[in-house]
């Protein structure tokens, strides 16, 4: 594993809450550092666009007020997401928000920036950016990422198809930075198997939708609950870009998910064929909800990963 730059070296759960487009918020960010695992949000969330302020305003000053309470417990650090795609025309104004707060973890997607780069390391923030591939790895690095997500096949949204082996070990020949691995962790021996692969944090997202924090709706996180890897299908139909979806809501759209045409990439639309929005509508997913059974407050799913971590790092250790 890496020699990690702070805020990531105090991380209580070698875990980070993806940013979860639409479901996200200050909520469920709060929950999910409090209980120890680094949460995170898109910038995109909050509309209209002067309500980043607030939210970004509410989760400093309620993991502050939970530090100075709990001073042998202290709140993991927070993340924003930042879209970096010419589609994103807040993408500057969100970014200035964030260097007012200093927030420690930006996550960038769909893009990487210099300036972006530096304008959170001119406050001391980290910058970790999700890619897909080896190329894409190299590319970020190079204009200035602290950091890697690995994105690797059966996450959740946009995703990638190589298998998690096989993306972090070509990463890893060149680089040993900051890495996170992404793609059907939902448990805590899954969180170790990240770590054994050579990642340092698990990157969880699907599971988290089902939590009673996330804004989504109920029939969304019930359908998370009651579905499995089968009911997960991957297409560039919704956005232009390849993303893992659940089957249901796809049907509920009207369109048949054993048969959907390709996405134009080049205009990263966000509706479907039948004027179904991506995401609030086609339902994205990945495909580790087998190991999701209830919906339940966040601390209580982080408290499990954090028992299962422990057992299967003792039952490793004899």
């Amino acid at each position: 594993m890496s020699t990690l730059p702070a805020p990531l070296d105090r991380l209580p759960l070698p875990i980070i809450g993806s940013p979860l487009f639409i479901i996200s918020n200050p909520r469920l960010v709060i929950a999910q550092c409090t209980a120890g695992v680094l949460g995170s949000m898109p910038a995109l969330n909050a509309r209209p666009a002067e309500q980043l302020d607030e939210w970004l305003a509410e989760i400093t000053e309620a993991l502050a007020a939970w530090n100075r309470d709990h001073p042998d417990q202290p709140a993991a650090p927070f993340a924003v997401n930042q879209i970096v795609h010419k589609s994103n025309p807040r993408l500057e104004h969100d970014m200035e928000l964030c260097v007012k707060y200093k927030v420690p973890v930006i996550i960038t997607s769909l893009g990487a920036r210099e300036d972006i780069n530096a304008a959170a390391h001119g406050y001391g923030g980290v910058v970790l950016h999700d890619i897909i591939n080896d190329r894409f790895a190299r590319k970020a690095i190079e204009k200035g990422a602290d950091g890697l997500v690995a994105v690797a096949a059966g996450a959740g949204g946009h995703a990638g198809t190589k298998s998690p082996f096989a993306l972090v070990q070509e990463i890893r020949r060149w680089f040993d930075g900051p890495l996170a691995l992404s793609g059907c962790i939902a448990t805590g021996g899954a969180v170790l198997a990240a770590q054994a692969m050579g990642a340092d944090f698990a990157y969880i997202g699907s599971a988290f939708i089902a939590t009673e924090e996330a804004r989504a709706s109920e029939a969304y996180k019930q359908a998370i609950v009651d579905g499995s890897s089968d009911d997960i299908v991957y297409s560039s139909l919704f956005t232009g870009v390849h993303g893992n979806y659940l089957a249901p809501s796809i049907r509920a759209a009207g369109l048949d998910p054993d048969h959907l045409p390709e996405g134009d990439p080049s205009t990263m639309n966000f509706h479907s064929g039948a004027d179904k929005k991506a995401w609030k509508d086609i339902w994205g997913c990945g495909q580790g909800i087998g190991a999701v059974d209830r919906v339940r407050p966040a601390a209580e799913f982080i408290a499990q990963l954090r028992r299962e971590y422990q057992q299967a790092r003792a039952r490793l250790l004899g």
